[in-house]
């Protein structure tokens, strides 16, 4: 039996790893209009609930992080124990409840609420979307299959920025109005996790297959180092860094070219999801690279966080808008949305195989905890300084750094592991 017929086995279709793939990509895109829909619409918001400070304002984003953040770990331990749909569903039905919070605020603290509990909601996505793809997807189509699943926080990031900036700024529609659209998608996407989504798992499908059949994949079967082995280590330390540069673009990107670049109205969401479209194609490409050269991961993921960190200096030091929009769709091209799949891809490969869900959510925990730091720190930043230039810096730096470890963690591994080989030999 192939790899493939072993990973869809589980739902009895053929078909159903595509349908997963195709299902988790659209509940990205939803959650990701959420995410963004929010930030270029801060002075209609205000206009609402009353003038604050871009800190207050940031916080916002810090709140839905923060428990977002906390629900991974916990959420990844509740997928292993008592499956995806058991989890992921009461999670977008809090979402939902979430949403409608914030469209009927009348004050900060009431956004704050909605915020907080749409972190929560969320929090059940990462690791039972994860979950599912790992297990069903066939390992020669993991890392290509997850760019698509990826593609929809791009799709998503666009819409939301687009929609925010088109539909509030330019036709005057009311904010509140914007927030009910995403509580109808909600709705809808809930419906369909209930229709699509199949109980069981694949480490149990291939746990009842003959030996041989196991030998099929080779990689998936090589005995991982464990949750907290050095490698998943560097991957943590790799993603916290990877995200604190994307979730201060997310958060202040619009703002920053409305402030400090003089970019007006639907511009201002056209120029930040710029950064969205260019993602799509440097994540399918990095991806297959990725899917055909499995050996090499390690290297291009260093590769494209480098250039992520020196597309995001050049963001700020450039002297016209073209440089600027340029360095903006190099960074989309190489930046997070590119890397994710071949991070996922490179957890998935030394991540303990019974325990995917619990792998997913501490990596997404050390990951997504940079995103309750950057929103709020970037925007004290702003408030002393009058100037979010040196939260571009900080995240640039942080890349560095976390690039740095992760490279010198895996080559000490690669020399551990050759100096075993040639002792056993």
């Amino acid at each position: 039996m192939s790899n493939s017929k072993v990973a869809s086995g589980n739902a009895s279709d053929p078909l159903y790893w595509k349908k997963i793939v195709v299902v988790l990509c659209l509940g990205w895109a939803v959650i990701w209009i959420y995410r963004t829909i929010l930030t270029p619409i801060f002075p209609e918001i205000q206009a609402t609930i009353g003038a604050h400070s871009n800190a207050e304002m940031g916080l916002i984003a810090s709140f839905y992080f923060f428990a977002y953040t906390g629900m991974q770990i916990p959420s990844g331990i509740l997928v292993d124990k008592f499956g995806k749909k058991v989890v992921l569903i009461p999670g977008f039905c809090l979402f939902i409840v979430a949403t409608l919070l914030i469209g009927n605020a009348t004050s900060l603290t009431m956004v704050y609420v909605g915020s907080l509990l749409a972190g929560m909601g969320c929090g059940s996505y990462y690791g039972s979307a994860y979950s599912l793809s790992s297990e069903n997807i066939p390992l020669e189509r993991r890392g290509l299959a997850t760019a698509i699943i990826n593609s929809g926080s791009a799709l998503g990031m666009a819409i939301g920025l687009i929609a925010s900036s088109l539909l509030v700024k330019s036709m005057g529609m009311d904010w509140q109005l914007t927030i009910f659209m995403i509580t109808a998608l909600l709705v809808i996407m809930t419906l369909v996790f209930a229709v699509v989504i199949k109980g069981g798992s694949y480490s149990s499908h291939l746990a009842s297959q003959p030996a041989n059949t196991a030998a099929a994949a080779p990689e998936e079967t090589n005995e991982a180092s464990g949750l907290f082995s050095m490698r998943m280590i560097s991957a943590y330390v790799m993603y916290f860094a990877t995200c604190y540069g994307y979730y201060m673009i997310v958060t202040w990107l619009p703002s920053f070219l409305q402030q400090e670049r003089g970019f007006e109205g639907v511009a201002i969401g056209f120029s930040s999801a710029l950064v969205a479209f260019a993602s799509v194609p440097g994540a399918l490409f990095f991806s297959r690279m990725s899917d055909r050269f499995r050996n090499k991961k390690v290297q291009l993921i260093i590769f494209l966080e480098l250039c992520a960190a020196v597309m995001l200096v050049c963001t700020v030091i450039s002297p016209d808008s073209t440089t600027l929009l340029i360095s903006l769709i190099l960074y989309g091209l190489l930046g997070k949305l590119a890397v994710d799949p071949i991070m996922i891809s490179f957890v998935a490969d030394n991540a303990p195989k019974k325990g995917y869900g619990t792998s997913f959510g501490v990596f997404n925990f050390f990951g997504m905890s940079s995103s309750v730091i950057a929103p709020f720190l970037t925007g004290v930043i702003s408030d002393n300084t009058g100037s979010k230039v040196m939260g571009f810096y900080i995240s640039a730096g942080i890349l560095v750094v976390g690039t740095l470890i992760f490279f010198i963690v895996n080559v000490l591994m690669k020399q551990k592991s050759k100096r075993q080989t040639a002792a056993q030999a």
